[in-house]
């Protein structure tokens, strides 16, 4: 343990031995009892030092407490980068090489996850509800890298929505209609959009009486709601064995007696049993799906679909019944909004498919109508048709 005073290093390793794992207490009554010998000054820096190399976050502790802050990234020099919204930026701050690996299994072992030269990477969540990833070399040049997701905002229903300034105000009687009258949608956006905060901010819109079941591969979703049942993904082991997958979740989920059943991410071949499951009765369904656009949706089912063994005439007969919205989410200049509502309706040009169109679009300047208005008022009849963009053109 470089730059620590030995009298103080002897006194941690000896705690560790006895079986004392190295908790931020521990290692400030270590150092309150050598004071004497290094001195008020000296005892701090070491056990600060220490502290950094041996608990928790460590290094990255100031970072993940700023609260503007929703990414931290590491690279394999130790170079910390940050996100605060308006795009990826260097920090002064860095990670000692020969700290970093060490770095990275406590913290994958504070997500209850195992990570070495065997099991190369990791994805879990750590206490208080931090997503991180992290991967080793060889896969990953010049050193460990390190990912860490942070969920700043736990939104309680739509109104919420609104004062993060993620949704209009006149957009959010929409949104929250669309949860009322049980239509069945994903939220769609790029990487750090916003859509699991949407999602969030949605299901907390749920009626309590109704229960929940999420369906995650790494648990995100922290719906303020109060019947919420959580099932979690896990890898095979370094054996190759012991896995389950959203799609044994699902299954699972499905026994359950679900009221609205929800995948965090579809992004698999899960994409089969939940169209099948929103096919069969389970409707108000929600997921999150990669897309740019919402008229990409039907194709990113497609490509899930083929992973399942679906062709493409099958995840389009099960999308005109199970799918019903598009929510899309856009980040711009630091900021993350919902955009356009989308419904899906049959595709006039590929008979027998579907595709997704405009119904409400919100990007400034009050809502506009799109070419799906109709279709999205025929599953929200109680929407208020007096709103501009309902009125008939």
């Amino acid at each position: 343990m470089t730059g620590i005073p030995r009298p103080f290093d002897g006194a941690v390793e000896h705690s560790i031995r006895a079986g004392l794992p190295p908790t931020t207490a521990r290692v400030a009554q270590i150092a309150a009892g050598h004071e004497g010998t290094l001195g008020t000054d000296g005892a701090a820096s070491a056990r600060e030092h220490l502290l950094d190399r041996l608990v928790g976050l460590g290094p990255l502790a100031a970072v993940v407490a700023d609260p503007g802050v929703t990414d931290v990234l590491v690279n394999g020099d130790g170079v910390v980068w940050v996100d605060r919204g308006s795009g990826v930026q260097r920090t002064a701050r860095t990670v000692e090489p020969q700290d970093l690996r060490p770095l990275a299994v406590r913290l994958a072992g504070l997500a209850g996850r195992r990570l070495d030269d065997a099991q190369p990477w990791v994805d879990g969540v750590l206490p208080g509800g931090v997503r991180l990833h992290a991967i080793l070399p060889p896969l990953a040049e010049g050193g460990p890298h390190l990912s860490l997701r942070l969920a700043r905002h736990h939104p309680e229903g739509v109104d919420a929505l609104v004062r993060l300034g993620a949704v209009s105000h006149d957009l959010a009687v929409v949104l929250r209609q669309l949860v009322t009258d049980r239509v069945s949608f994903v939220v769609t956006g790029g990487t750090g959009a916003g859509k699991t905060t949407v999602l969030a901010g949605l299901l907390a819109e749920v009626d309590p009486s109704q229960r929940i079941v999420v369906v995650e591969d790494v648990r995100e979703l922290d719906p303020s709601h109060p019947h919420v049942v959580r099932l979690q993904g896990r890898g095979a082991n370094v054996e190759g064995v012991g896995e389950v997958s959203l799609v044994d979740l699902l299954r699972q989920a499905l026994r359950m007696r679900p009221d609205r059943l929800v995948v965090g991410e579809v992004r698999g071949a899960e994409v089969r049993e939940l169209l099948a499951a929103l096919n069969t009765g389970h409707d108000g369904g929600m997921s999150t799906l990669h897309a740019n656009g919402p008229q990409e949706v039907p194709a990113r089912f497609e490509a899930l679909g083929s992973l399942a063994g679906l062709p493409r005439h099958a995840v389009h007969a099960q999308l005109r019944q199970a799918l019903q919205a598009v929510v899309h989410v856009e980040r711009r200049d630091g900021v993350r909004r919902v955009v356009v509502i989308g419904v899906v309706v049959p595709d006039p040009s590929d008979p027998g498919c579907v595709r997704v169109v405009d119904a409400v679009v919100d990007r400034g300047g009050g809502l506009r109508a799109g070419p799906g208005r109709d279709r999205l008022l025929s599953l929200l009849p109680l929407v208020a048709t007096r709103c501009g963009w309902a009125r008939p053109c």
